[in-house]
């Protein structure tokens, strides 16, 4: 009808973009929205909602849309369906209840054993009980409301659910986001409104974790199908970026063809059996392996040399801890005489921390890993024995919840007291943060050239001399004529000159 086109949603940067030949249809900012221009597209929606409530001319509305409940999934003794089934053809709900499986049964893999059972369904007068049963997904949906008080034998809940409902953190695989979870929160809302619980929401905080992956062998058949290989049983030729250039099978040393990194499974052979590797490196080097490759959101692709490194990490640990119960013999002295081992002990513990918090389990292990590096440079001193003996009880209990066996074995084995399930969380000692001195980048018209140790409490004169006195600084403003020096505390200098 030749009306003009005007584009009201620009890219991320603000920019019109051609919308000649195709919508742009990516999240940007608007333009050409009257009041809404320069909002994002998530800022913009909730402001247009605000603004259509606000005129009385709409509302924002969540619409949950439960799918159809299949209940093939079914074993006998699920839970019954309490519906009679008349003898007119009418359908009535039980009256009587709790309604009893029999116990009595013979499973003998030819259909339901509830129908070969008339003492169960038969009621008389042609009327007979629902045989069929709810699947798996119906006390899956609320079992962590039962565990709360799995001995109440009078009643669905008791108050002890109130008590402790909802869950703190629900750990799943994405899979239940749409399924699992969605029915957890339907009967949650019932089991709400019935008065057996008192929160709106089943579970306070989701983590959908990754699936392990690996790579996959295979041989095509004639007949169109595929024989897979398990990685264990293929000698693999790599280039030096670990690409696959050649494999082939060990059993008859015929090539197979590599099918890329899949999720583990039976169907692909490329899973890997867990009691092999920990008959060989034990449970810890397992668990801290799976916990330090990746964040536990993300797919983990397994590899064998690292769970090799995660062992020679640990081997490191205990090497580190047997070197300290060696020095028994020498009478600790005041820690804070090594500030600056304690100063990177305490920063990496702060980060741990933080990323506790955060489930960031794979970045913990790494703050474990710099305090042992930190802690393996300490000498004999009476000092540096206390630093050792402070910093390894803080590495012992970091590592507590991801490597249990090695860490509750040194505990003992160093003598720190209590049981180490038993001892406190680490506490950063902020005073061993506090520096004396400050590292400062040099620059030179924006292009690092050095660093420079200053006092912490310098003034701004004292960094800029400092900065101007660095050799390699003057090497690359000799000539020149400086113009002006930038000083941004505690960070960075740059010498502007030309």
């Amino acid at each position: 009808y030749g009306i003009a086109k005007k584009q009201v949603i620009f890219d991320r940067g603000g920019h019109a973009c051609s919308i000649e030949h195709a919508a742009f249809v990516d999240k940007g900012v608007l333009a050409n929205s009257a009041p809404f221009d320069g909002l994002t597209s998530d800022a913009a929606f909730a402001a247009i909602a605000a603004w259509l409530e606000k005129h009385h001319k709409g509302r924002q509305q969540i619409n949950f849309r439960l799918r159809d409940w299949g209940v093939s999934r079914q074993r006998y003794w699920g839970c019954p369906i309490p519906v009679i089934r008349k003898a007119d053809g009418t359908v009535e709900a039980a009256s009587e209840f709790p309604v009893r499986l029999p116990e009595d049964v013979l499973v003998d893999g030819s259909g339901s054993p509830l129908k070969k059972m008339p003492a169960f369904y038969d009621l008389g007068n042609g009327d007979k009980r629902e045989t069929d049963t709810f699947d798996t997904f119906f006390e899956s949906s609320w079992y962590y409301a039962r565990y709360c008080c799995p001995d109440a034998d009078t009643q669905m809940l008791d108050g002890r659910a109130r008590y402790w409902l909802p869950v703190d953190q629900y750990v799943g695989g994405i899979e239940h986001a749409i399924l699992h979870l969605l029915y957890a929160r339907f009967f949650n809302k019932l089991m709400r409104d019935e008065g057996l619980v008192d929160c709106d929401e089943p579970f306070t905080r989701l983590l959908t974790q990754g699936m392990v992956i690996a790579e996959t062998y295979y041989r095509s058949n004639p007949d169109g199908s595929k024989e897979w290989f398990n990685p264990a049983d293929v000698e693999v030729e790599r280039d030096d970026k670990g690409r696959v250039l050649r494999a082939i099978a060990k059993a008859d040393g015929q090539p197979v063809i590599a099918g890329g990194v899949e999720k583990m499974s039976k169907s692909k052979n490329n899973g890997v059996d867990p009691q092999t590797l920990i008959d060989r490196y034990g449970a810890d080097t397992v668990r801290l392996y799976t916990m330090f490759t990746a964040p536990p959101e993300q797919s983990l692709e397994w590899s064998d040399e690292g769970v090799e490194g995660a062992h020679r990490f640990l081997k490191r640990v205990w090497a580190l801890g047997t070197r300290l119960a060696g020095l028994a013999a020498i009478t600790p002295g005041n820690a804070a005489d090594c500030a600056d081992t304690r100063r990177e002990v305490h920063a990496a513990l702060q980060k741990a921390l933080f990323d506790y918090e955060r489930q960031q389990y794979n970045t913990v292990v790494s703050a474990c890993m710099t305090m042992v590096n930190v802690l393996n440079k300490l000498d004999d001193s009476p000092a540096a024995v206390a630093a050792l003996r402070e910093g390894m009880g803080i590495v012992l209990r970091l590592l507590a919840p991801i490597a249990p066996h090695v860490a509750h074995a040194m505990w003992r084995e160093l003598g720190y007291g209590d049981d180490i399930q038993h001892a406190g969380w680490p506490q950063v000692d902020e005073s061993a943060l506090v520096c004396d001195t400050v590292e400062y980048v040099v620059q030179v018209n924006g292009k690092m050239r050095g660093r420079i140790q200053v006092a912490a409490d310098a003034g701004k004169a004292t960094v800029e001399q400092a900065a101007r006195d660095n050799e390699n600084a003057r090497r690359f403003t000799e000539g020149l004529t400086v113009r002006k020096v930038i000083v941004v505390p505690g960070k960075l200098v740059n010498i502007v000159a030309n």
